[in-house]
């Protein structure tokens, strides 16, 4: 039997949206993710990646990673680790010694020896090499430059990503040929499908790299930062992506992870989908049909479902905003959660100079003639004289409070 790798990254321990914590979805997770080593005697498990979501997790957070960490013990699988852009290197790396007994390799932050970046595995005679490398910061790949323009420091952190790993190549060709060699790396690589959850790295997304600089050294290159599951360039490159999904952009993904097994000299590479255990959901139409759909809405998954509400109508009416209001601001359902929404008007109110006629000037009317004005454009309003008698009351309270200051 060959060795078996699991390639997974982003997991992001800690994360919220909007207030709602998913520490329950990661527990899940973790769950299935343990299963998923047992059934399928995975020998080495590789996390390319933001383990936390926060460089400072919290208590809880830090909690649930070495809660994770102390189930995997007795399943005798390799762990390695690495540092994302939201990690911190200090934090990743605080208990490595310690882990390193236990047979978990965690590389917070790049070394001062690159040597320290690999790791050799050999289990029944057969031997795997990863280069485990962790999120490239500026200060690891280049020397900033007086006067450089923006566009110098661009190509800079690209042609210092390239040499990166044009060495960690080199260094595996001296000291490990022949082996098969696996890449761990955290970064964007150009071409590749992102989401509103992921955090600009480096100069944004501008300094992302060609697949082409991890060459045609390794047999595989595990990637994390992209929430995505995907392909970039060749089979053997790939983005796991994150396991749960982390935005409404990410509403539509089938989260994975990827599962590689050796084979003489390669690997044969498959993915396997994990289970939803919530579903993020964007619902659309107008006010009544959204109404519509809520009530009639029902769920299967194991945690509430998360919503936003995407409103339309064609006029604009303050009765739809108020109602709205109260869709977000109401209790949590049985099989929903409303985190957000909001309202668009086809035919929205004109603005107050649009009101008055050519030759007209706003300090010719009373507050009372342009709020008439204004109704006249709102076809939805039946009964306008009780407005106009409300605003006539709350002019009359800011005139008398006006007084008495």
């Amino acid at each position: 039997m060959g060795i078996k790798i699991l390639h997974t990254a982003d997991w992001h321990i800690g994360k919220q949206l909007l207030k709602v914590d998913f520490s329950e979805d990661m527990d899940l997770f973790f769950e299935w993710l343990i299963n998923c080593i047992k059934d399928n005697n995975i020998n080495v498990l590789l996390m390319s990646g933001d383990l936390f979501d926060q460089a400072n997790p919290s208590q809880a957070a830090m909690k649930q990673y070495y809660s994770f960490l102390k189930q995997l013990l007795p399943l005798k699988c390799k762990v390695i680790l690495t540092g994302g852009n939201h990690d911190s290197p200090y934090v990743i790396n605080a208990p490595k010694e310690l882990l390193e007994i236990l047979e978990i390799k965690v590389v917070g932050g790049v070394p001062n020896d690159i040597s320290e970046l690999f790791v050799e595995i050999e289990i029944d005679n057969k031997k795997i090499v990863v280069a485990a490398v962790p999120y490239l910061r500026d200060k690891d790949i280049r020397n900033a430059l007086p006067g450089e323009s923006y566009a110098d420091k661009i190509e800079l952190i690209r042609s210092g990503i390239a040499n990166y790993f044009a060495n960690i190549n080199e260094y595996y060709t001296t000291n490990y040929d022949g082996i098969p060699f696996i890449v761990m790396a955290h970064l964007f690589a150009q071409g590749a499908s992102i989401s509103e959850s992921e955090r600009e790295i480096q100069i944004g997304n501008q300094a992302g790299v060609e697949a082409k600089i991890f060459g045609d050294t390794p047999n595989y290159v595990a990637l994390g930062h992209i929430h995505k599951p995907q392909i970039v360039g060749q089979s053997n490159i790939r983005y796991s992506g994150s396991p749960i999904q982390l935005s409404f952009s990410e509403k539509e993904d089938q989260k994975e992870v990827v599962i590689l097994e050796l084979e003489g000299s390669e690997f044969n590479i498959s993915s396997l989908p994990i289970p939803q255990f919530r579903k993020l959901v964007s619902i659309k139409g107008s006010i009544v049909e959204v109404n519509k759909i809520l009530s009639d809405y029902k769920s299967e998954s194991p945690l509430t479902d998360l919503i936003e509400l995407l409103i339309e109508e064609e006029n604009e009416n303050i009765e739809h905003i108020r109602m709205l209001e109260e869709l977000l601001t109401s209790e949590a359902h049985t099989y929903y959660q409303i985190l957000k929404g909001r309202i668009n008007f086809k035919n929205k109110l004109v603005g107050t100079s649009v009101l008055l006629n050519a030759g007209e000037d706003i300090g010719d009317f009373r507050p009372i003639q342009l709020f008439e004005k204004r109704l006249e454009q709102d076809d939805s309003l039946e009964d306008t004289q009780e407005l106009i008698l409300a605003f006539k009351e709350i002019l009359q309270k800011i005139s008398d409070t006006a007084l008495t200051n």
